[in-house]
């Protein structure tokens, strides 16, 4: 039988006031049990009440759009400076040339086509019998070996 919280007990998780392993077994029960989950939210709606009022919520919104819109412009500017070099994709494919001319002049490319080469050839399949057919070929050399030893019994 599982424990049920009691209003209390969900005030306290809601104010953050509880230890962090109670508070993470308080809310895996939460996770599995409809009557403490309507104690929550009723404990989140009276907290909700002890809130201060949004006087003009069209203001309100409008200056925090422009916050955000401030801080995103202050990141921008920030960011463009300090891209170095390195993190540059010019300098990626620079590299990525460069690496490319260096392993065509040392040679690594054909000794990948030799390699393909034998991987792909033929030869190096080799057909392998099936069991059955392996099953026969060994009772036949059975039977000549059986017919052989006869053979040499009754000279």
């Amino acid at each position: 039988m599982t424990k049920h919280y009691s209003y209390e007990d969900w005030c306290q998780y809601v104010k953050n006031e509880m230890d962090g392993s109670v508070r993470e077994d308080v809310e895996t029960h939460l996770y599995s049990c409809d009557q403490c989950l309507d104690i929550y939210l009723q404990v989140l709606d009276n907290e909700d009440s002890g809130l201060p009022k949004i006087q003009n919520e069209t203001q309100f919104t409008a200056s925090l759009m422009a916050n955000i819109a401030d801080l995103n412009k202050k990141n921008a500017s920030l960011g463009e400076g300090k891209k170095s070099f390195y993190q540059s994709s010019t300098f990626h494919y620079i590299l990525a040339a460069a690496m490319t001319i260096m392993m065509m002049s040392t040679g690594v490319f054909q000794s990948l086509t030799k390699v393909a080469d034998t991987v792909q050839s033929p030869q190096t399949f080799q057909q392998v019998p099936s069991f059955s057919e392996g099953l026969i070929n060994k009772t036949f050399n059975w039977m000549d070996s059986f017919e052989h030893k006869n053979k040499e019994v009754q000279k």
